[in-house]
């Protein structure tokens, strides 16, 4: 059978955790509360659906000029490594960024990551480039999506690269975020961000989660399960999904400050209860916007003061997983299985009832 065809990108109607009063912490977010509010960061989707069989895509997250002859610092953390961040290993040991980041199905991530090898060597000015790193994340979406038909193609890739853009960047069940599930709900992409002084400048940090993992939702300090909010038991799923958390910043920062970033984007999914369980892989990536070797710009900051960003990045990481929670979209698989968002008015409901 032959790969759906891209389904456009909506925008969702369904508030966002902000707009229900359950914004997280004390800092301002960026105009669009997004990963592009860091400058020359662009989003972009390609949704495949073709119910009740595929519900699968690919997201991309697309830093300006990035390539790699100008690549930019970044740091990998893995909390579980029960999954595949492609081209993970390179970024580790070199703390560089080559190529842009992209998101997709597990048993897609192959033709995703030679796609975008692909897409790379075809930029002007890679003329001689002998050498690529594709970073590709994944989660498994095989509970709602045939994931062993593989729909993702390279021209699904390609688009979402060519159509990456700055603005409001579209939330659930989206591009990567088409199939997953988690903590019980219908989940999917999720994005925040924030603005705060650092080393006497404003800088900002934004984060985007591609949200697929176990574990019981915990808000405002109380767990809540679909049946608290009048939702069916969802049947039993294999724990299997990954959780992929990128964050970008504009902060002078280095490789190894930027994986000390990226521990705590990992650390923030035990804010919203998360597992860690055995078949849950959980990985956080973080890159700065300055290329490496490029004099311009601030020094480095000291370690001593990058606290408020640790801050900043555990408050974004929790308020983009709701977000992928409330903005999701009722979603039933090939196999029957049906999983549900988080629905806003008996959340508030049951919140209020506890006091």
């Amino acid at each position: 059978m032959s790969a759906p065809a891209p389904d456009p990108s909506p925008s969702p109607t369904a508030p966002r955790a902000r707009d229900i009063g359950l914004g997280v912490g004390d800092l301002p977010t960026g105009p669009y509360n997004a990963l592009t509010d860091v400058p020359g960061i662009r989003v972009g989707h390609t949704t495949l659906i073709d119910p009740p069989r595929v519900h699968s895509g690919v997201t991309a997250i697309v830093p300006d000029g990035v390539s790699p002859a100008r690549p930019l610092p970044a740091g990998v953390f893995v909390g579980n490594g029960y999954g595949k961040l492609l081209g993970g290993t390179q970024v580790s040991e070199l703390g560089a960024l080559e190529t842009p980041v992209l998101l997709t199905s597990t048993l897609s991530a192959f033709r995703v990551a030679d796609a975008l090898v692909g897409w790379t060597l075809d930029r002007p000015g890679n003329e001689g480039v002998r050498s690529v790193n594709p970073v590709v994340g994944e989660c498994n979406d095989g509970l709602l999506s045939d994931i062993r038909s593989r729909p993702v193609r390279e021209e699904h890739v390609r688009a979402a690269l060519e159509g990456a853009s700055g603005g409001p960047v579209a939330e659930g069940c989206v591009g990567a975020g088409t199939g997953t599930a988690a903590l019980g709900f219908k989940a999917g992409v999720g994005t925040s961000s924030r603005r705060l002084v650092l080393g006497g400048g404003e800088v900002t940090l934004g984060v985007l989660v591609q949200a697929n993992f176990g574990g019981t939702l915990r808000i405002s300090g109380r767990t809540v399960t679909p049946v608290d909010v009048g939702l069916p038991d969802p049947d039993a799923g294999p724990d299997r999904g990954s959780c992929m958390v990128v964050a970008a910043t504009d902060a002078p920062l280095d490789a190894r400050q930027l994986t000390r970033v990226a521990h705590r984007a990992v650390y923030a999914l035990a804010r919203v209860g998360a597992g860690y369980g055995h078949g849950s892989g959980d990985y956080g990536l973080a890159f700065g916007t300055r290329p490496l070797g490029e004099a311009a710009g601030p020094a480095v900051l000291p370690d001593d003061l990058l606290d408020p960003l640790f801050v900043a990045v555990l408050d974004a990481v929790e308020e983009a997983v709701l977000n992928s929670l409330l903005t999701a979209t009722t979603t039933t698989g090939p196999h029957g299985r049906t999983r549900h968002p988080l629905p806003a008015g008996p959340l508030l409901d049951l919140l209020a009832r506890a006091g």
